[in-house]
C-alpha cells in the first residue's frame, strides 16, 4: 500500500485534535484512532516501513471513520483474496461509518458491491480497468473526490486530504479544519468543493448554519432527535430554527431528517440482509410500524416490496 494514504489522515486529525483542545480545553472531544487487518502481522510497505496493526477486525468497536488506503499496481488480487475484510466493511456500512476509499483503495469498496449504482472515483491510472470490472459503478473521472451516502472516494493523497479537512469541519468546526487546511496544505489550492460529486450537496444556498445544522442531522440520524434539541446546540428558538431551516431546504427539519433516515433504508434494504425491523432500528426508528408507514408514505411501496423490486433488478440480465 501507499503508506502517506493510511498516515496522513492520522496526522492531520491529531492536529485538528489538539487545536480543538487548545481553544477549548480538555472538555474538546478526542480523536481515537486504531490501526486494522485480518491478522496482526507486521506489514511491510513499498519504501520498507513496517506497520503492525492495532487490532484485528474482529476487535474493532464501531467506527466513525475508517480508511481505506491505496495500493500500488493492480489491486483486484488482494482485494478478491480476502472476502473477511469486504464483510467488515459492509458490517460497518450497515453500522453507519463513513468510509473513506484513496485511489485503488476504491475497489475494496466496488468489490464489496457497496458502490453499485453510486458514484465513484479512482487514481486516473485506473480508470479504464475499474469501469471494465465494475461496470455497475458510476465512475466519475472528472471529480477528485465523490460521496455516496456515507462511502467517500478520493482519486488520490492530495485529494485524501481535502477530504479529510472537509471530515474535520464536520467534527471540530470551520475555523479548526481552517487551521488543519493551512499547516498541511499551504499553498492557495481550490476548494475541495470545485473538484468534487457531493450526492444531494447542502451547499445549494447560503444560510451555514442551516448547512452545518444539516450535516449534524446527516451525522446523526441513527440516534433519537429532536428538533427542539438540534434549534438549542445551533442557538436558534424552535420557532426561528424551523423558520430558516424551511426557507433555506424548502424541507422543515423533520421532513429533511426522515428524507435522509429512508434514503439510508433504501440502502441497506438493497444491499444488507437486515431484516426491515433491524434497518428500522439501524436508521432511528424503533417503531417498525412507523417506520413502514413512513416507507409507505414517501414511496409509495412498502420496505419488502421495495427489497423484492431491487433485489430482482441485480440478477436481471
Amino acid at each position: 500500500m501507499l503508506a502517506t494514504s493510511a498516515t496522513l489522515p492520522f496526522e492531520m486529525l491529531q492536529a485538528a485534535e489538539s487545536a480543538a483542545r487548545g481553544r477549548k480545553g480538555a472538555k474538546e472531544k478526542s480523536v481515537q484512532i486504531q490501526t486494522t487487518a485480518i491478522n496482526k502481522r507486521p506489514i511491510k510497505t513499498s519504501v520498507g516501513f513496517q506497520f503492525v496493526p492495532d487490532t484485528i477486525l474482529q476487535e474493532v468497536n464501531d467506527s466513525d471513520i475508517i480508511y481505506l488506503p491505496a495500493l500500488w499496481r493492480n489491486p483486484r488480487p488482494i482485494v478478491k483474496k480476502h472476502p473477511e475484510l469486504l464483510e467488515w466493511l459492509l458490517k460497518a456500512y450497515e453500522n453507519g461509518a463513513m468510509i473513506s476509499a484513496v485511489g485503488t483503495g476504491s475497489c475494496f469498496l466496488a468489490e464489496a458491491g457497496l458502490l453499485n449504482d453510486k458514484a465513484a472515483t479512482t487514481h486516473w491510472h485506473y480508470f479504464d480497468q475499474f469501469q471494465r470490472d465494475y461496470p455497475r459503478v458510476q465512475l466519475k473521472r472528472q471529480y477528485f473526490i465523490t460521496q455516496a451516502a456515507s462511502l467517500y472516494c478520493s482519486a488520490s493523497v492530495n485529494a485524501m486530504a481535502d477530504l479529510t479537512v472537509h471530515f474535520v469541519k464536520r467534527i471540530y468546526g470551520e475555523a479548526i479544519a481552517s487551521f488543519v487546511e493551512r499547516n498541511f496544505s499551504h499553498e492557495i489550492r481550490r476548494s475541495y468543493e470545485h473538484n468534487s460529486y457531493f450526492e444531494g450537496s447542502t451547499h445549494h444556498h447560503p444560510d451555514e448554519d442551516i448547512v452545518q445544522a444539516q450535516i449534524w442531522l446527516q451525522d446523526n440520524y441513527h440516534r433519537n432527535i429532536k428538533v427542539s434539541e438540534v434549534a438549542k446546540r445551533f442557538d436558534m428558538s424552535v420557532r426561528n430554527f424551523n423558520r430558516r431551516f424551511k426557507q433555506a431546504t424548502a424541507q422543515s427539519p423533520l421532513q429533511y431528517l426522515q428524507q435522509k433516515r429512508i434514503d439510508i433504508a433504501k440502502d441497506l434494504l438493497q444491499t444488507s440482509n437486515l431484516n426491515v425491523s433491524e434497518v428500522a432500528d439501524k436508521i432511528g426508528y424503533q417503531d417498525v410500524g412507523y417506520f413502514t408507514e413512513l416507507f409507505k408514505k414517501l414511496l409509495s411501496t412498502s420496505p419488502r416490496e421495495y427489497r423484492e423490486t431491487v433485489r430482482a433488478k441485480l440478477f436481471s440480465v
